[in-house]
């Protein structure tokens, strides 16, 4: 079923637009969720969440790019529990080493700016991804959109890790003088 077919269903608040959302998206939101918090349940709940939150939201929305608007959610979500679950607990694990990768070139959270500074460097980063050659750009969104693991992209994209991990450092370095360059402090 197309995407547009799929958002009707929820625009005619029919309740196969979740069946037919499953059937088509659900594998996709898991992996996401999955490679967040690396626990079945808790990425099986998010996905659920997934469904409910657009259930909740079309109408009035009426997302363009489904798939990446279905992703968001998923992935803010599961965000939000592994913080929640980190808070509890306080220890480190896979999600943490890879949020830390990121440390040395964007800026640290900030105050009540936030919000709008927030905005402004997703503009300058989404940028700085469009002028990266594809290759870059899809190791670059893998890792920190994605959560994947250097095997799974080194796998996805028929090459080595070790390509993979020298990308991302190029990436990640190129990143922060192009930061810096637009003048944002890290």
């Amino acid at each position: 079923m197309e995407d547009s077919d799929i958002i009707g269903l929820y625009w005619d608040r029919d309740q196969s637009a979740i069946t037919e959302t499953a059937s088509k998206y659900g594998g996709f939101l898991w992996n996401i969720s999955w490679n967040i918090l690396r626990s079945h349940g808790d990425a099986e709940e998010c996905v659920n969440d997934t469904y409910l939150r657009t259930w909740n939201a079309i109408p009035p929305a009426r997302p363009t790019a489904f798939q990446a608007w279905l992703g968001r959610i998923a992935r803010n979500l599961s965000l939000d529990r592994w913080k929640q679950a980190r808070a509890q607990k306080r220890g480190g694990d896979g999600m943490e080493v890879l949020l830390g990768e990121l440390d040395a070139c964007v800026p640290a959270p900030h105050g009540t700016e936030a919000a709008l500074e927030d905005r402004e460097l997703a503009a300058l980063i989404s940028a700085f991804l469009r002028k990266l050659p594809a290759e870059s750009r899809i190791i670059f969104l893998r890792r920190y959109w994605y959560g994947q693991e250097l095997r799974d992209i080194a796998g996805g994209l028929g090459c080595g890790q070790g390509k993979v991990k020298s990308s991302l450092f190029r990436t990640r370095k190129a990143l922060r003088a192009y930061l810096e360059q637009e003048g944002v402090s890290i």
